[in-house]
């Protein structure tokens, strides 16, 4: 059903064209979408609310100064050239490379690796 309507206006709470549903949800309400609907020739009003909030642990952010493990096959020579070049150490116990972070950050192909 939405794939068909094209959405026309996105309007933040307190923006003319929000103020019921501001008194109705409060802090609650996200933002509000005007949409029309050209397949039943219709203006279609849509809210986005919070509906749940809970405490919840976020992936720790990691610093340039972190010590990493990085998983990288045994096939993938190019890969393991570069970690070798940027100074990172193979850990036989955990058979993992072992880098700082700092290092690898902004190489997607690596950060991808790192084992959380």
């Amino acid at each position: 059903m939405l794939k068909h309507m094209k959405v026309h206006k996105h309007l933040k709470p307190g923006q003319n064209g929000t103020h019921r549903l501001v008194a109705r949800y409060g802090s609650a309400l996200i933002c509000v979408r005007y949409r029309y609907d050209a397949i039943r020739d219709m203006r279609i009003k849509t809210a986005e609310i919070i509906v749940d909030e809970r405490a919840g642990k976020a992936a720790p952010r990691l610093r340039d100064s972190d010590s990493v493990l990085v998983r990288v096959p045994y096939t993938m020579g190019a890969l393991r050239e570069r970690l070798k070049s940027v100074g990172a150490r193979w850990d036989a116990g955990e058979k993992l490379w072992r880098v700082r972070y700092g290092l690898i950050r902004g190489d997607r192909e690596l950060e991808e690796r790192v084992v959380r």
